[in-house]
């Protein structure tokens, strides 16, 4: 796990505190845009003694830096000893992200969930609900509450899974009122089939006093599932005002209709609140739900887009920001992040230390758009940092083919810029110090996530609650895999339960379950 139940809080306030510290002197690192690494002369602003040794790393050593495991850069060179410490400090201080091992990617079909609730979800999401479904269904185990509040719901499919395989009752917010319409045409859908497949079973199901007594259940039986369907509600969660009354109007949609779940049957019942992936701001509030209202026995947290977290400096009582929350890392001198630096953290850096690794095509890329920045603002400066829409496929292509149509996103006339100057061939053969140097901005990714989340975490025990960050998705297809629970009894047993499942679910997909298609 990457945090005990309940360490001590000064432990956490330092771990903080040494983050903050290492990210403020490593700011022009972070903040910097890989499209400026031409237009802002970055590769000079390293160390002379860095630029030295990352010039002769090759990708496969650069992936080693970032997990970690790299020391040697070349044959007979050594790091130096300052970016030894830096990449050493970084990953004492970033949570762990779990094990990498297993495949790049999730098997194609999930070996735990039913066949009916497979339908519309990708691999990634199966893996997803599945285990957060688990940790959910022990904090039920745990707090004797069955109701579930699922925020941000999406199409339904965490809700469905959560309804109609573990039997809990469940309200989905969402506030995308064609979601909303999506999600309940799936649970008609999932009805109706499951209903057919119940009437083949029946058909086929020997009578009980043929029953072998060994028998093993069959998961994929429709007798499995629980057709208690779920509540739906359309609407959007307010980050400003916790409490009886919560939810604003749909997008797009009718004005709202709908009461506050939290508040559904009677006051005095509790539900559990989630949120897979909850964006921005969105992940914040359901911790000050969970804080504020007493009926929330405990709240998961799966959270991205930290880059759509609201900054205020000067909160006031009707605008309290997403970062920072916590009264301590608020008190913290240059805590500050700018909106760069969160983006960063959204990165997927087991997927690009794979392309490292692989030395892949891939790796162009930035290279690629780097360059194309020097002939826009050499063309236009007006149109610097415009954003350019991706182009497909775009490390397959020449870099004229890949200018040309970049220059027309952007509304330049490609036939009047050089494509082939010498310029322009001498930027594209520094692409592997552009790797580097991305491969360096990479690596602080984790430690400005491990900050963010920590700000929660201290938040959380400001107040006083049982909480843990858990690496509960594996990061190699599911990069915010760091799931924050709190509730307001004792997870120990909690999350000594999840390990069980987690290594279970792990040894279920080396051993090959799953990988047909249902």
């Amino acid at each position: 796990m990457a945090g005990a139940p309940r360490p001590p809080l000064h432990w956490e306030q330092q771990r903080a505190a040494n983050i903050v510290r290492l990210l403020s002197l490593y700011r022009p690192l972070l903040d910097s845009y890989i499209i400026d690494f031409f237009t802002e002369g970055l590769w000079a602003k390293l160390p002379p003694a860095w630029q030295a040794a990352l010039e002769v790393a090759d990708p496969p050593q650069l992936a080693a830096m970032l997990l970690g495991t790299g020391g040697m850069v070349g044959q007979g060179t050594v790091w130096p000893l300052s970016l030894l410490a830096f990449t050493t400090a970084v990953h004492a201080l970033s949570f762990p992200r779990g094990q990498l091992g297993g495949a790049p990617r999730p098997p194609c079909q999930s070996p735990h969930l039913h066949p009916l609730l497979r339908r519309h979800v990708k691999p990634k999401k199966q893996h997803e609900i599945w285990r957060l479904g688990k940790v959910l269904q022990r904090l039920s185990q745990a707090t004797g509450c069955e109701r579930v509040v699922d925020v941000g719901a999406g199409q339904g499919h965490l809700t469905r899974f959560l309804a109609f395989s573990l039997g809990l009752s469940v309200t989905a917010v969402e506030g995308d009122g064609r979601l909303v319409n999506l999600a309940e045409h799936f649970d008609q859908e999932l009805l109706r089939e499951l209903g057919k497949a119940q009437a083949r079973a029946d058909s086929r199901r020997l009578p009980p006093s043929q029953h072998h007594p060994n028998t093993v259940p069959d998961p994929t039986d429709p007798a499995s599932l629980c057709p208690r369907r779920p509540q739906h509600v359309a609407g959007w969660l307010d980050p400003q005002a916790p409490g009886q009354e919560f939810l604003l109007a749909p997008t797009p949609g009718p004005a709202l209709a709908a009461r506050n779940p939290l508040a559904w049957p009677v006051d005095s019942e509790q539900v559990l609140l989630t949120g897979l992936h909850a964006c921005g701001d969105l992940s914040v509030a359901l911790l000050r739900h969970f804080v504020r209202s007493p009926q929330v026995a405990a709240v998961t947290s799966a959270a991205c887009c930290y880059m759509k977290l609201s900054t205020c400096p000067e909160p006031t009582a009707s605008s309290l920001p997403g970062y920072p929350l916590s009264a301590w890392v608020a008190g913290l001198p240059g805590h500050t992040m700018s909106y760069r630096a969160r983006e960063a953290a959204c990165h997927a850096v087991e997927e690009y230390t794979e392309r490292l690794r692989r030395d892949s095509e891939c790796l162009r890329i930035h290279c690629y758009r780097a360059v194309l920045e020097t002939l826009i603002q050499a063309a236009d400066p007006s149109k610097k940092h415009l954003g350019v829409q991706t182009v497909k496929k775009a490390h397959t292509l020449s870099f004229p083919e890949y200018a040309r149509l970049g220059l027309t996103l952007v509304g330049l006339d490609s036939a009047a810029v050089p494509l082939d100057s010498e310029s322009v061939c001498a930027m594209l053969c520094q692409q592997h110090k552009v790797v580097a140097f991305f491969s360096l901005v990479l690596l602080l990714a984790p430690l400005v996530e491990t900050l963010i989340l920590l700000d929660r975490l201290l938040y959380l025990r400001e107040q006083g609650f049982q909480c843990a960050l858990v690496p509960l998705f594996n990061p190699r297809f599911s990069p915010r895999n760091l799931v924050l629970v709190a509730a307001r009894v004792p997870l120990d047993a909690v999350l000594s339960g999840l390990d069980k499942d987690i290594r279970e679910d792990e040894d279920m997909v080396r051993g090959g379950g799953g990988q047909g298609q249902g």
